[in-house]
C-alpha cells in the first residue's frame, strides 16, 4: 500500500510551527510496512488543499492529512477534501449534539461569565463531507474524517499531537492495515556514527548500497543531523525474524566499513558511550569548556547515572579564567593563545587536578562570528588527559555560531570515546 501525507495550516508554511507530526507518521508508516511516497504542506487555501488532495489521490492508494480541523474560520481541512471528492459538507446531527454536551459539561465560561454559550462556529467540527465518516476524538473535539473515494481512501485528522496520535494509532492505522491485507514486516536497524561527515560514511559504504540496489530489500539509508551520521538499514519481511537475518550480513559488511567512526546502535548516544567506557575502566572525568559554555557537560548529565562517573565541569569563559580557575600558565596563554593545543592540553590537566578526575577533556575554539587571536571562525581544540598521556586534537568547523559549538560538543565527545576504546587501561 502507498500513502502519501498532507499537513495543512500557515502556520507550517511560514516556520511558525515545525511539522512533527510528519516525522512521527513517516516512522508509523515505516515500520507496518506502508510505503510513504510523498510528504507535502499546504496552506489555509480550500482550492489549494483540494488540488493537492486529487492529486495525491492520482499516485497513492491512501491519503492521511493533519491539521484543519478546528472551528475558526482558518479551519477548511473539510471544505478542501468536499471540494476534491465532488460532495457537499453536511451538519452531522449526533456529531453536533455530542458537541453541545460536551460544551455543557466542560462548563466553558466566556467573558461575561456564568450562562455564556460556546460560539455557534464550534459546530463546525460537526460538518462532514458527503459520504464520509467521523474518527472519534477522545482527548478533543474535532472528530476526524474518513472518507472512501474512487482514487482512495482519505483520512483527516487533528493537527494537535496529543489528539493526532491517539487517532492515528486507535482508528487510522487499524484501518490502512485492514485494506493493506498483511503488510510485510519492516524492521530497522541504526548505526551510529560521530567524527566523520556523510559524505565518508556513505563512501565507505558504497560497495554495499550498490550490492543491495538491484533488489532493493534491505535498503540501507544515511541520516545526517547533529554533526554525526546514522545508518538506518532497514529490511521487509514475513516476520521479524526473518527480517533480522536479512539486516545480519548487511550490518557486519557495515561495521568492517566504518570501524572506529561507529560508536553505537539503535537508541545509543555519544554521551552515553562515553561514560560506559569511562564507568568499565573505573575512571571519571572532568571537562573544561570554553567555546562550547557548558554544553559538553550538559550533554554528559543528560544520562541517567552520569554522577557515577562524571566529577563536573568548568566553564571557563574568559581567558584570565583559564589562567586564575584552571591553573592555565600565562606563559601559555601569552605565547600560543588561549585558541591554541596547548592552551586546550593545559587546561584538560588543569580541570582533571581541580576535580580529582582521573581524565580531563577540553574545549577552547572561536564560534563566531569574528575571529579571535586572528583564528578563523570554526576553529576548534580539544585537549585530552589521562592513563593515555595527553593528547591534542585540531579542527576547522564550516559552520555558524550555533552549529559550530553543537558540532564541537560532539567533536570533543567522540574524541575522548576514540582514545578510551583503543587505549587499555
Amino acid at each position: 500500500m502507498r500513502a502519501e501525507l498532507l499537513a495543512v495550516g500557515d502556520e507550517l508554511l511560514f516556520g511558525d510551527i515545525v511539522n512533527g507530526n510528519a516525522a512521527w507518521l513517516g516512522r508509523q508508516l515505516a515500520d507496518v510496512g506502508v510505503e510513504l511516497t510523498t510528504s507535502t504542506v499546504v496552506g489555509d487555501n480550500v482550492e489549494m488543499i483540494a488540488a493537492r488532495v486529487r492529486e495525491a489521490l492520482g499516485r497513492a492508494d491512501a491519503v492521511i492529512l493533519t491539521g484543519g480541523l478546528g472551528p475558526t474560520q482558518d479551519d477548511l481541512t473539510r471544505e478542501g477534501i468536499a471540494l476534491a471528492a465532488g460532495v457537499a459538507l453536511r451538519r452531522d446531527p449526533f456529531l453536533e449534539a455530542t458537541l453541545r454536551r460536551r460544551f455543557q459539561a466542560l462548563g466553558r465560561q466566556g467573558p461575561v461569565g456564568a450562562g455564556f454559550e460556546a460560539p455557534e462556529m464550534n459546530y463546525r467540527q460537526a460538518d462532514l463531507p458527503g459520504g464520509a465518516e467521523p474518527l472519534p476524538n477522545e482527548v478533543g473535539t474535532a472528530p476526524g474524517i474518513r472518507l472512501e473515494t474512487a482514487g482512495g481512501v482519505v483520512y483527516a485528522m487533528p493537527g494537535v499531537p496529543g489528539e493526532m496520535y491517539p487517532m492515528f494509532t486507535g482508528s487510522v492505522l487499524p484501518d490502512l492495515l485492514r485494506r493493506a491485507g498483511e503488510p510485510a514486516v519492516v524492521v530497522h536497524r541504526v548505526l551510529r556514527t560521530a567524527g566523520v561527515w556523510e559524505s565518508v560514511v556513505a563512501q565507505a559504504l558504497a560497495g554495499e548500497v550498490d550490492r543491495l540496489a538491484p533488489v532493493g530489500n534491505p535498503m540501507i539509508a544515511f541520516l545526517a543531523s547533529g554533526g554525526q551520521t546514522r545508518v538506518r538499514i532497514s529490511a521487509r519481511a514475513g516476520d521479524r525474524a526473518e527480517a533480522r537475518r536479512l539486516i545480519e550480513p548487511v550490518e557486519e559488511a557495515a561495521r568492517a566499513a566504518l570501524g572506529i567512526a561507529l560508536y553505537g546502535v539503535d537508541d545509543d548516544t555519544l554521551e552515553g558511550t562515553v561514560l560506559r567506557l569511562l564507568a568499565e575502566r573505573g575512571e571519571t572525568l572532568a571537562v573544561a569548556e570554553s567555546m562550547t559554555g557548558g554544553l559538553v557537560a550538559g550533554r554528559l548529565t543528560d544520562v541517567a547515572g552520569a554522577s557515577a562517573v562524571f566529577r563536573g565541569g568548568v566553564v571557563s569563559y574568559a581567558t584570565e579564567a583559564k589562567e586564575s580557575v584552571l591553573g592555565v600558565d600565562p606563559d601559555v596563554l601569552a605565547t600560543s593563545g588561549a585558541v591554541s593545543p596547548e592552551a586546550a592540553a593545559a587546561m584538560a590537566a588543569g580541570v582533571r587536578d581541580l576535580l580529582g578526575a582521573t581524565n580531563g577533556l577540553a574545549v577552547t575554539g572561536v564560534a563566531g562570528p569574528d575571529e579571535q587571536e586572528s583564528k578563523p571562525v570554526g576553529t576548534v581544540h580539544i585537549g585530552m588527559v589521562g592513563a593515555f598521556g595527553t593528547l591534542t586534537r585540531s579542527l576547522r568547523l564550516p559552520g555558524d555560531r550555533r552549529t559550530n559549538r553543537i558540532y564541537a560538543v560532539v567533536q570533543a565527545l567522540d574524541a575522548l570515546r576514540r582514545i578510551l576504546s583503543v587505549h587499555t587501561c
